[in-house]
């Protein structure tokens, strides 16, 4: 089988206390076949060029501050995935470019808190992506570059967040309707994504409303280039699934399956 392409919007730590995200994202794995590897690329590594996380078992990486004090007692000890770095360091070489192995780079918080929720017993092996640029057509080319991992039950998962701008979020309201400028943002993904329209979604700097409110910097929406990528890559026409929507504090939680 071919598996799919996730792209989730994670929210900082506290989501994972909101009453209905955790066990939508439980849903969400439960409709999946059980993957043999998970490719993450999360929003909150950023290096180049281009690297993967540690294969001998580097702590997480809490990546955040002044939270309470549980928040950093979370762990999630996934076995490493050393042949799924071997696989993803020869797709993405080239004779100008080497993929580095950060062997101290445990998996940040956009990894390990949405599987937490996913894959509690955190026994399917994990490796780490790193971005190595924001820029979406060269995301989207890596993404395709790694498509055939999907025909070897590795399910490549982008975590960011659909909008995502914390100085305009809507702090102490989770209920609350969401600002304009996050509705319009994600009322035009959701349309773009249902279209499969690729070119749109790749120049969403000028087509998509509200692009420089919705993302003041685009770190947190560029891991959907590299899902889309890896599931435009293959053969026949490309689904896209909005499994996840509603707004956080404002921010629009919207996550797809692709393929």
């Amino acid at each position: 089988m071919t598996f799919p392409t996730l792209y989730l919007s994670h929210g900082a730590p506290p989501l994972a206390d909101d009453p209905i995200w955790p066990g939508e994202l439980a849903r969400w794995s439960a409709s999946l076949t059980r993957p043999e590897a998970i490719l993450m690329v999360s929003a909150h590594w950023e290096d180049a060029p281009i690297a993967v996380s540690s294969t001998t078992g580097a702590p997480l990486v809490y990546d955040f501050w002044g939270f309470p004090e549980h928040y950093y007692q979370v762990r999630y000890d996934a076995p490493p995935a050393p042949a799924l770095a071997e696989s993803v360091v020869a797709m993405l070489s080239t004779p100008a470019t080497s993929v580095q192995r950060v062997e101290s780079r445990g998996l940040d918080h956009g990894a390990y808190v949405p599987l937490v929720e996913m894959y509690p017993d955190a026994e399917i092996p994990v490796l780490q992506l790193s971005l190595p640029t924001l820029d979406p057509s060269r995301l989207f080319d890596i993404g395709r570059r790694l498509a055939p991992l999907r025909e070897d039950d590795v399910l490549i998962v982008g975590s960011g967040f659909t909008t995502h701008n914390l100085r305009l979020a809507v702090w102490g309201d989770t209920a609350g309707a969401a600002p304009g400028w996050s509705q319009e943002f994600d009322a035009w993904a959701a349309e773009a994504m249902a279209a499969g329209d690729i070119e749109a979604l790749l120049r969403f700097a000028s087509s998509a409303p509200s692009a420089a409110l919705a993302h003041p910097r685009t770190e947190h929406w560029a891991p959907l280039y590299v899902a889309l990528g890896a599931a435009h890559a293959t053969k026949g026409a490309m689904s896209a699934q909005s499994v996840i929507d509603g707004f956080w504090y404002g921010l629009s939680k919207r996550s797809w399956q692709l393929g």
